[in-house]
């Protein structure tokens, strides 16, 4: 099975992996690479323009980068197929990166909001950090729904098929709601980032694939978002059928922000009190758990 994904799938798959297992090295002798290679809050004294790249390659837990290379199995084999390796290889990164940006942008706005009524502390501004492919795989996801939106996609509850464009904008629904309404500390706005510059990229190459192959003399060359006997074949052996499984972690961060909101009640508590009394209130274990928790 492993023989039949693509190149590129495979090696971001492969890279993941060996990213996280040196997280886990490093911690195991007191270090941790988020500090370094995780996307920090652009304000903070941690923040390097490289992060921007490397944040997508490292993950918060073992359910974190099991449910996202799992994503990026179940539809990024369909999308290096339908872009091509290197076109997919840029798909990829630029969702990742883009992801970020808008995840900077949303964090820099709660920093106005909170800097109105209490002073953030340094300590606190780089504890902001955004580790995870998730941004890249919500990219990916789109473009499944874009290029194949009548592929029947089955989901655990409700136990029905969804075609693959409705279940695209369900995702876009609930990540918007989660975006506003959650306390949590998934970075839903680096998924809708991460869907935007997927949309923008698709129709960049849409626009440029139709003009090309409108252009003289360009008769020999298909035109892969064009309708025709070939890609309908092609489409139709390389569907599979997705069982119920596959549809329980099609939100690759779900389970890993469900494990996060028991902890929230105690976060909001030790927040108030630096809103009420300032950082320097804080005992020093409130200290340690704040900085912990944050970098989770």
């Amino acid at each position: 099975m492993f023989r039949n994904i693509p190149p590129i799938v495979k090696n971001l798959l492969i890279i993941n992996f060996i990213a996280y297992l040196a997280q886990l090295a490093f911690e195991a002798h007191g270090m941790d690479l988020v500090n370094v290679f995780g996307l920090h809050f652009i304000l903070a004294s941690d923040f390097r323009i490289w992060q921007l790249f490397t944040y997508m390659f490292l993950h918060g837990g073992t359910m974190h980068i099991l449910l996202n290379m799992f994503s990026l199995w179940m539809f990024g084999c369909q999308a290096e197929r339908d872009f091509g390796s290197q076109r997919f290889l840029w798909f990829y990164l630029a969702c990742g990166v883009g992801a970020g940006l808008f995840q900077e942008v949303w964090q820099l706005g709660e920093y106005f909001i909170l800097a109105k009524d209490y002073y953030i502390p340094a300590e606190v501004l780089n504890s902001w950090a955004t580790v995870g492919a998730s941004g890249a795989v919500y990219g990916v996801l789109l473009s499944f729904g874009m290029n194949h939106p009548n592929q029947k996609i089955w989901l655990i509850f409700p136990p029905i098929p969804f075609k693959a464009k409705w279940f695209v904008l369900f995702m876009v629904v609930i990540e918007l709601a989660e975006a506003f309404l959650s306390t949590g500390n998934v970075a839903h706005f680096a998924h809708l980032g991460g869907m935007f510059i997927g949309w923008l990229l698709i129709l960049h190459w849409r626009k440029q694939d139709r003009q090309r192959y409108n252009q003289p003399g360009s008769w020999g060359k298909w035109d892969t978002h064009k309708p025709s006997v070939w890609e309908r074949i092609k489409e139709r052996f390389s569907r599979t059928r997705m069982n119920k499984q596959t549809m329980r972690d099609n939100n690759p961060d779900h389970l890993y922000n469900e494990s996060k909101r028991q902890n929230e009640e105690r976060m909001d508590q030790i927040l108030d009190k630096v809103k009420r009394s300032g950082y320097a209130s804080l005992t020093d274990d409130e200290k340690r758990e704040l900085f912990e928790r944050s970098q989770r």
